[in-house]
């Protein structure tokens, strides 16, 4: 039952500790832009339902799938886009430890 709670204060205190370590100087900035890569899960609402805590995100919604991941990726290349991925990653890795958590403690 804790694990909806766990993953959503994740996806905030994640990226601020990235922030915060990475980012010194301007931290808060960088926390931002990395919480507002959280409207990647705008796509949840072409789901239906939208929200089903036993459904794993990734390969699943269109922001959440292998090709989408792959352009978070590449877009690390290339500095002006380096923060806004390193966001989208984050919630991709913290959405595929929610996967395996809900696959192998439910």
């Amino acid at each position: 039952m804790l694990r909806v709670p766990i993953h959503l204060a994740l996806h905030i205190l994640v990226p601020g500790v990235v922030a915060k370590i990475f980012y010194k100087p301007h931290w808060v900035k960088a926390w931002l832009v990395m919480l507002a890569t959280m409207l990647v899960d705008l796509d949840h609402l072409l789901a239906i339902p939208v929200f089903d805590p036993n459904r794993c995100s990734i390969g699943f919604h269109p922001l959440h799938s292998y090709y989408a991941i792959a352009v978070y990726i590449l877009l690390l290349l290339l500095k002006p886009s380096r923060l806004i991925a390193i966001g989208l990653l984050i919630h991709m890795f913290l959405d595929g430890i929610d996967c395996y958590w809900m696959l192998n403690l439910v």
